[in-house]
C-alpha cells in the first residue's frame, strides 16, 4: 500500500519524504512532475521487547512505501497540475503536510492553506463525477444494472461536492460503494493524515498555527501529528549512536518518525503481527480485521493453502511471563482456527501441512 504526500510548495514534504525513507534530499531530482518512490520502515518499540525475551539474530520491522507528489505552484501550468492529480488518485491514502514553522505562519495562514489545496482536489473529484456520470446515460438506456448503480453511487458523490465539501470518507460507504469510489480514485474520500511540520522550537505543537492543524483535523474525524521534518531529516542522516545523542540533547527518547510511520498505518486500516525465532523476528502488516489464514498468506502462500491452526499470544504476555512456556502455563497461549480474526500485536505461529 501507497501513502501520498502532498503539500503547498515550501510546506517541508519532501524533506519529510527524506526522513521518512532514509533518502538523501540532494540524490533527488527536483522540479519535475515524476513523483519520488521510498521505503520507509515502521519504527516499532514491540520489537524489540519481543526480542528482549526471545534471543534472535535478525529483527525485521514493517515497511511502508511513501509517494512524495510532485508540489504544484500557484502559475504551474495544466500538465503539471494533472500529474500531481493522477499521482493522487493512485495512492491508498495521503498524507497533508502544512508549513508550521515559518515566522509569518498563523492559524489564520494554516486555515487558508488547507482550504487552498483541498478545494483543487473537491474541484479534480467534481470534473471526474460529472464526466463520469455523464458516460452513465446511454448504457442506463439500455438496462445496465451496474451503470444504474454506479449513477446513483455519483450523484450521492456529487451532492458534498457541489457544495463544496469532500466526500465522507470510505469506511462510511458500503463495501459495492467503496469498490466504485476506489475505481474512480477519488482523492477526497481517501483516508487523509494532517502532518504539522513545526520548527525546532515548537516540537510539542503549541503554536497556534500547529493547533490550526489539529483543529481541521479533528474537523474532518481524521488523525494529525506534529513533527519538525527537518530535525528528522537531519536524525535520518546520523548513526544510531549520534542519533540518541542529539534526541537525549532535545530531551526526546524517539524521533517523532516513530509516531507518524505508526499513524499512516492506522490510517491506512493496517494492523501489524509478529513472528518469533531464534533466527528472526518480523513484524508483517495485515488489513485490519484479516483472518488468521489471510495473516499466514502474507508469509507464503503455501501457509494459506494448508493452515491448519495459529497459535497466538499477545506482546503484552511476553512482556509480563517472560517466555512461551509461562505463557502457556498461565492459559494466555491461544489455539485458533481458520475463522479466528488477527488481533494487533499479537505473535503468531502458524501451523499448516501442504
Amino acid at each position: 500500500m501507497e501513502c501520498g504526500i502532498i503539500g503547498l510548495p515550501g510546506c517541508g514534504k519532501t524533506a519529510l519524504f527524506c526522513a521518512l525513507t532514509g533518502t538523501v534530499a540532494s540524490a533527488l531530482p527536483g522540479g519535475g512532475v515524476k513523483p519520488h518512490i521510498g521505503v520507509a520502515q515502521i519504527p516499532d518499540p514491540r520489537l524489540d521487547i519481543i526480542a528482549k525475551y526471545i534471543s534472535t539474530r535478525k529483527i525485521v520491522p514493517a515497511t511502508i512505501q511513501f509517494v512524495d507528489l510532485p508540489g504544484v505552484p500557484a502559475d504551474a501550468g495544466a500538465a503539471r497540475a494533472n500529474a500531481f492529480l493522477s499521482h493522487a488518485r493512485q495512492v491508498e491514502a495521503i498524507c497533508h503536510v502544512v508549513d508550521c514553522f515559518s515566522e509569518a505562519t498563523s492559524a489564520a495562514t494554516v486555515d487558508k492553506d488547507i482550504d487552498s489545496l483541498q478545494v483543487e482536489l473537491i474541484l479534480a473529484d467534481l470534473q471526474v463525477a460529472e464526466s463520469s456520470l455523464h458516460k452513465t446515460e446511454r448504457p442506463i438506456r439500455a438496462g445496465d444494472k451496474v451503470a444504474k448503480a454506479r449513477a446513483a453511487l455519483l450523484l450521492k458523490v456529487l451532492e458534498p461536492l457541489n457544495d463544496g465539501r469532500p466526500i465522507p470518507p470510505l469506511a462510511q460507504w458500503s463495501t459495492p460503494e467503496q469498490k466504485m469510489l476506489k475505481s474512480y480514485g477519488m482523492i477526497t474520500a481517501k483516508p487523509i493524515l494532517y502532518v504539522a511540520n513545526v520548527a525546532e522550537n515548537d516540537l510539542d505543537g503549541s503554536s497556534e498555527a500547529a493547533k490550526a492543524v489539529v483543529r481541521h483535523a479533528q474537523s474532518r474525524g481524521a488523525a494529525a501529528v506534529v513533527i519538525c521534518a527537518a530535525l528528522e531529516a537531519e536524525l535520518a542522516e546520523l548513526d544510531e549512536a549520534d542519533r540518541a545523542e542529539m534526541l537525549g540533547s532535545l530531551g526526546l527518547t524517539e524521533s517523532a518518525i516513530g509516531p507518524l510511520a505508526r499513524a499512516v498505518n492506522e490510517v491506512l486500516g493496517l494492523a501489524s503481527f509478529y513472528t518469533a525465532s531464534d533466527k528472526e523476528i518480523r513484524a508483517w502488516t495485515i488489513p485490519a480485521g484479516a483472518t488468521a489464514p489471510e495473516a499466514a498468506g502474507v508469509i507464503h502462500s503455501d501457509l494459506q493453502r494448508g493452515f491448519i491452526r495459529a497459535e497466538c499470544f499477545a506482546v503484552d504476555d511476553l512482556e509480563r511471563h517472560h517466555d512461551e512456556k509461562a505463557i502457556r502455563a498461565a492459559g494466555k497461549l491461544r489455539s485458533e482456527g481458520k475463522h479466528y480474526q488477527v488481533q494487533d500485536g499479537e505473535v503468531i505461529h502458524f501451523l499448516f501441512n501442504v
